[in-house]
């Protein structure tokens, strides 16, 4: 498949690299010469200097013959010019577009994007997925991070082991003989700074930092099982009122569950935008850094904090001082990757990585649903890959103990029809099942392989 990725920064890389793994022939646009350097020099990728909405410039990154365009770049009005120009004149069958202002995402516009109108098959819109990641943190606050798999019937949840955890110290196959009916399985630990997949024989211990799969009905089981307590979320308060924050506030609003939400904005404007917009949320003009304008939110008697501003550090020291105060749980929107190592030593429970939520949607909707999913866990250091058998998988058949995957990779779930399995040794994997499987990044192109996402898939 040849595809043409418009915008090189972070997210725009990241769909390069997942593609041209994939072997896909993927050329990468961008107006900043030193980010299609970096493309070029650490991608198997082609790179086009230019603006991305001249048709000059698409031409030749190759729009005549290309099979579908993703137009990623900074600017929303550039992105939907660049789906335009890619269906008018190259007649580009598939267009994907990143979308951040709200007006352009409003459902009563919808209409907008008709192929008559402005051809966008799919729009993409980084809030929506943040505040979606967000909405996800708070209905399991024991985990730091969390992400949902089949349909939404299973979560991937990032826990951190303390003290009380009932199950340290002991080795992971002792598990399944000491909870034999709960479905969970650990894929993945990080100790000291470096993330692997367990093996059967591996202990737990104390500070361990373990992604654990399971269908929603055995989360609150496996919560209890490694030490964590399901906490209610009913008060919360939002630090920043920009699109992320009013977004949470506003599915929160919609949802109805009696969830008494606060939002702290510096800007006065912004503030008040939200203030008309939001219907039963209390909106305070003022710094999230200062004492007293979380004071005057009643940060002590709430349950979470959200700390969701455009800037990294705000939010790492604002869900630091709103702990101070008094709250006893604190989620942190985090750009910056390299940032993550220092949220445990300072406090901050749980983070969203808006770069990871985007590139996970960008995916999907790529993926025409064999894969129907991938989650990016870390700084990129390994996946999470939800994928449907082909007949022509050389794991089609073949029992899970028999297949030859990488020693970094492990199976999280099976689903057969309707029903979500434990996998085991013996468990035989057949067409069309689900299967939701762990790898590390060196091993993401062997299990893609297996599971024969190339490109007779799309």
């Amino acid at each position: 498949m040849k595809v043409i990725i418009c915008g090189a920064g972070q997210v725009g890389w990241q769909i390069a690299r997942h593609l041209s793994g994939e072997n896909n022939d993927v050329t990468v646009v961008d107006n900043n010469a030193d980010l299609i350097r970096r493309a070029t020099e650490s991608l198997d990728v082609q790179g086009i200097w230019g603006f991305a909405s001249y048709p000059d410039v698409l031409e030749r990154a190759g729009a005549s013959d290309a099979d579908m365009i993703i137009a990623a770049t900074h600017s929303d009005e550039v992105n939907m010019v660049t789906c335009q120009v890619a269906h008018s004149i190259f007649a580009i069958s598939r267009k994907i577009a990143r979308l951040r202002s709200k007006s352009y995402l409003d459902a009563i516009y919808s209409d907008l994007y008709r192929r008559d109108h402005m051809p966008i098959d799919v729009v993409i819109s980084p809030e929506k997925e943040v505040a979606e990641a967000a909405l996800q943190r708070l209905a399991v606050p024991a985990a730091f991070d969390t992400e949902k798999f089949l349909n939404g019937q299973a979560q991937l949840m990032g826990l951190r082991l303390g003290d009380d955890c009932p199950v340290v110290n002991t080795p992971l196959r002792q598990l399944s003989d000491l909870f034999s009916t709960l479905r969970v399985v650990v894929l993945a630990v990080r100790r000291g700074g470096r993330l692997f997949a367990p093996a059967p024989g591996d202990q737990l211990f104390t500070g361990d930092e373990c992604y654990v799969f399971a269908p929603n009905e055995d989360v609150a089981r496996t919560l209890e099982v490694f030490g964590k307590k399901a906490h209610k979320q009913e008060r919360l308060v939002i630090l920043g009122g920009g699109n992320v924050g009013l977004a949470v506030a506003r599915s929160l609003e919609g949802r109805g569950r009696g969830i008494r939400a606060k939002m702290i904005e510096r800007d006065r404007g912004i503030a008040e935008r939200a203030a008309d917009a939001l219907e039963r949320t209390i909106v305070l003009n003022g710094d999230a850094l200062d004492r007293s304008i979380l004071q005057e939110a009643g940060i002590a008697k709430t349950d979470a904090v959200l700390a969701v501003t455009d800037d990294d550090k705000t939010n790492l020291l604002a869900a630091v001082r709103a702990k101070s105060e008094g709250c006893p749980f604190a989620i942190a929107l985090v750009n910056d990757p390299t940032l993550i190592p220092l949220l445990e030593p300072i406090g901050v429970d749980a983070y969203i990585n808006p770069r990871a939520t985007t590139v996970s949607s960008i995916l999907r909707h790529i993926r025409h649903g064999r894969v129907r999913g991938v989650y990016s866990i870390g700084d990129a250091e390994a996946e999470v890959i939800e994928a449907q058998v082909l007949s022509t998988s050389s794991i089609a058949g073949s029992m899970i103990r028999d297949i030859d995957f990488p020693e970094g990779v492990l199976v999280g779930a099976v689903q057969k029809g309707s029903k979500i399995l434990k996998p085991t040794g013996a468990m035989r994997i057949d067409e069309g099942d689900v299967v939701v499987i762990f790898a590390m990044a060196a091993d993401v192109e062997q299990v893609e392989q297996l599971l024969q996402v190339s490109v007779d898939f799309f």
